[in-house]
C-alpha cells in the first residue's frame, strides 16, 4: 500500500495512493477463514465478504493517509470523499478528500452586532377573543344525531376503516370507532370526500393515493383502499364560557375568565413572535452570521450538502426526468451546480452555530428533539411515532437536532437586544 497526501488549503487534505489486489485477496482470505469457523446460520455469503474486504481496505487505505498526513483523527469531519477510483493492473488506485475542523474565532463576537432590533407583539383583545372562542370549540362534547341521516360535509363521522395496499393491509392502516370531520382535510386527501352520501351501517370502498411526499416511505405515492364502515354522525353541543369552564381548564378553583384570557393573551403573543422570528429576525441572523465570518469551508461536506440537495431537488422528477439527468452529464452537473451556493452556505452556516452553541453552552438533547417532532406532527395531523420513525430511519435526527440547536441560539442571540 503506497500513500501520499496533498494539503490543498488550511484545512483540506487529498489522500491518494494504490492497494495491490494482493492485499484485498489476503483480507478475503482471512474473513472467509473467520467465517469458517462460525456456526452456518451465521456465516456471509462469497458476495457479502468481498464487499466486507475491499471497505475494510479501504479504511486501511484512509487510516494509513491520515497517518501519513499526521492528521488529527478527533477533528476530521464527515465522511471521506471518494474523488477517483480506478483499477490498474495489479492494483487499484485511489484519490480521497478529508478535511479537519476549520478554525472559528468566536471569542470576541459581540451579539448587538449580530442581533435585528424588534418590537415584542401584543395580543389584541380581538385576536385573543377569537383564539379562546377557538379553544372552546374543541373543547365541545360530541353527542350522537337523534335522527340519522346521510353524511353531509362539515360532519363529524364515527367510522370504522381497513387499509389494503395491493391486496393486503398494511400497517397503521386501520382503526375502529375513528372520529373524522369530514371537510377538514386531515386525512389522505380524496378519502374525506369520498364519505360523502354514506348512511348509518353502509360500508364503502374509498380509493386514494398517499401524496408523493407522505412521511412514510413505504407508503409515498401508492394506491390504496379503504374499506369503511360508518357507525354513526355526531354533533357539537355548544360550551359557555364562563368562570365555571376556566376553573374545569385550568383545574384551578380561583381560576376565572379572565385568568383564561391572560393565558390566551401570552399564547397568541408567542404565536405572533414565532412568525416574527421566522419571517424576519432568523433570516437577518443568518445574513449577519454569514457576513462576520470568513473561513475555509470542508470540500467533502460541501459535496455530500450538494448531494443532498439534488436528491431533495429531484424527489419528485418522473422516471422520464431521472433517466434524462442520468443519461445527460453536463445536465446532471449544471444541476449540482446550480445548489452549490445555498450548500455552501448551509454548511457554513451549521459549523458557526456549533461553534457559538459550544461557546455559549447551548445544548439539545434527544428528548427535546423527540418533543419538537411529535408537536410538528400534532401541527400537521400526522401520527408522531410514524413521523418519529421516519426521521429515525432517514438519518433526520441529528439536522432535527441542528435545528433545534439554532433556534435556540437565535433566541440567545435576540436576548441581548431588544427595542
Amino acid at each position: 500500500m503506497k500513500v501520499t497526501v496533498e494539503k490543498i488549503d488550511d484545512i483540506n487534505y487529498i489522500i491518494s495512493g494504490t492497494v495491490e489486489n494482493s492485499v484485498i485477496e489476503d483480507k478475503v482470505a482471512k474473513l472467509k477463514e473467520e467465517a469458517a469457523k462460525k456456526p452456518k446460520d451465521e456465516k456471509s455469503q462469497d458476495e457479502n465478504i468481498e464487499q466486507d474486504a475491499a471497505g475494510q481496505v479501504f479504511q486501511d487505505f484512509i487510516s494509513a493517509g491520515i497517518k501519513e498526513g499526521n492528521l488529527d483523527v478527533e477533528n476530521l469531519l464527515g465522511q471521506p470523499g471518494l474523488k477517483k477510483y480506478e483499477q490498474q493492473d495489479d492494483s487499484i488506485y485511489f484519490e480521497v478528500e478529508v478535511a479537519v475542523s476549520p478554525e472559528i474565532n468566536v471569542d470576541d463576537i459581540d451579539f448587538k452586532d449580530i442581533a435585528p432590533t424588534y418590537t415584542k407583539p401584543t395580543a389584541s383583545p380581538e385576536a385573543v377573543e377569537a383564539k379562546l372562542a377557538e379553544f372552546a370549540q374543541k373543547q365541545a362534547p360530541f353527542t350522537k344525531l337523534e335522527e340519522p341521516k346521510p353524511i353531509e360535509n362539515g360532519d363529524v363521522a364515527v367510522i370504522d376503516f381497513t387499509g389494503y395496499i395491493d391486496g393486503k393491509p398494511f400497517e397503521g392502516g386501520s382503526a375502529e370507532k375513528f372520529n373524522i370531520q369530514v371537510g377538514s382535510n386531515k386525512f389522505i386527501p380524496g378519502f374525506e370526500e369520498q364519505l360523502v352520501g354514506m348512511e348509518y351501517g353502509e360500508e364503502r370502498d374509498v380509493i386514494v393515493t398517499f401524496p408523493k411526499d407522505y412521511s412514510a416511505d413505504d407508503l409515498a405515492g401508492k394506491e390504496a383502499k379503504f374499506v369503511v364502515k360508518l357507525h354513526e354522525i355526531q354533533e357539537q353541543k355548544p360550551v359557555t364560557i364562563d368562570d365555571t369552564f376556566a376553573k374545569k381548564v385550568l383545574n384551578n378553583e380561583s381560576a376565572t375568565v379572565e385568568t383564561l384570557k391572560k393565558q390566551f393573551g401570552e399564547q397568541v403573543t408567542a404565536e405572533e413572535l414565532s412568525q416574527i422570528y421566522m419571517r424576519e429576525l432568523k433570516p437577518k441572523i443568518v445574513e449577519a452570521l454569514l457576513e462576520k465570518f470568513d473561513f475555509t469551508l470542508p470540500n467533502n461536506i460541501v459535496e455530500q450538502e450538494i448531494d443532498a440537495k439534488v436528491r431533495e431537488k429531484t424527489r419528485g422528477f418522473s422516471e422520464e426526468q431521472h433517466k434524462a439527468y442520468m443519461e445527460d452529464k453536463g445536465k446532471f452537473k449544471e444541476l449540482r451546480e446550480s445548489v452549490r451556493d445555498e450548500a455552501r452556505k448551509s454548511i457554513k452556516l451549521v459549523l458557526i452555530v456549533e461553534a457559538l452553541a459550544k461557546k455559549e453552552g447551548i445544548d439539545v438533547h434527544e428528548q427535546e428533539v423527540i418533543a419538537a417532532l411529535g408537536y410538528q406532527a400534532t401541527m400537521t395531523g400526522q401520527d408522531p411515532q410514524a413521523l418519529l420513525k421516519y426521521y429515525q430511519d432517514n438519518n433526520l435526527m441529528t439536522s432535527a437536532k441542528m435545528g433545534l440547536t439554532e433556534d435556540k441560539l437565535f433566541g440567545h442571540i435576540l436576548g441581548f437586544h431588544k427595542a
